[in-house]
Parts: C-alpha cells; structure tokens; sequence
C-alpha cells in the first residue's frame, strides 16, 4: 500500500465505509423522527432538501452564491433534481431567488431567515447525538479525534478532487 500499516489503513476504510452506509440510511434523520424531535425539518421535505440548504450555507459562508446549477454539480445530481429541491425550499419558505448582479440572466439561491433556522436545529440535533457518542471519551481523545478527522477529510478531498 502505502507503507503504513495495513491493518490501520484498513481500519480507517472500514469506518469510513460505515459512515457512508450511515449517511446513506439517513441514520440521524430517523432517530431524530423516532425521539419525536424535528430537527429543523418540515413535514414533507425530502432530506435531499436540507442537503441542499447546508450546501448553500457553506457557499454563502465562503462569499459566493450559487444557482440551481451550481448546486447541481455540489450535491452531484442532475439539474432538474436540483430544480426540484430548490423549488420545494423556495415553496416552504426556506430559501429565495436573489437576481445576479453581475448577469441580469442568473437567478441565485439564499438562504431565508426559515432556513437558517431549520439549519441551526438540525446542527444543534446532530451536534448532540455526537456528544452523546462520545460522552465516556477523555477529552484528549475527542480533541485528538476532532483533529485527525479533520486534517483526514482535508485530505483525503486533496486525493479524491477531479
């Protein structure tokens, strides 16, 4: 492989192929709609919605704007899926068209005061469920765990960007 030792290298795979079957499952969504909390989420959304509201978040908190298009390519399905979403959030009051000021021709997707809202739930309902995870952990463990997760999504992105 790499040099690094294979059993670790294969630890690491493992787990991060349980946090993708999780992801996919919508592990957190369910067990937010079995504790009766809503977590931010409106009856009859999709969870695809809410993807695409943390997807612009993160857009707006880096300085940009994104169209239907744009966040498309983000969430990695076709432009009509997108469309459909957006128009559900735009629907429920979650976002709004902003015109481009800089190409009259594009619409920009923002997050409404709603969607910021239903964002910090869910962030706070997901935010507990880690802490409680990992509740028993000494603090040098979940600070040492917080900061090698993060330096591995890092870069792992480096690895895997087109």
């Amino acid at each position: 492989m790499t040099g690094k030792s294979d059993s670790d290298v294969a630890e690491i795979e493992a787990a991060v192929v349980g946090i993708r079957r999780s992801q996919r499952r919508r592990t957190l969504a369910r067990l937010s709609g079995r504790r009766g909390e809503p977590a931010g989420q409106r009856a009859g959304l999709p969870d695809a919605v809410y993807e695409l509201l943390d997807v612009i978040e993160a857009a707006e908190a880096n300085g940009d704007a994104l169209t239907v298009t744009d966040a498309a390519a983000v969430l990695d399905v076709d432009q009509p899926r997108s469309s459909r979403l957006a128009g559900q959030a735009l629907q429920a009051g979650l976002l709004r068209r902003e015109a481009d000021q800089f190409d009259g021709r594009r619409s920009l997707l923002a997050l409404t005061a709603d969607g910021r809202a239903a964002l910090t739930r869910i962030r706070d309902f997901r935010r507990s469920v880690i802490a409680e995870a990992t509740a028993e952990w000494p603090e040098e463990d979940l600070a040492a765990f917080a900061r090698l997760l993060n330096r591995f999504v890092r870069d792992f992105a480096q690895h895997t960007r087109p």
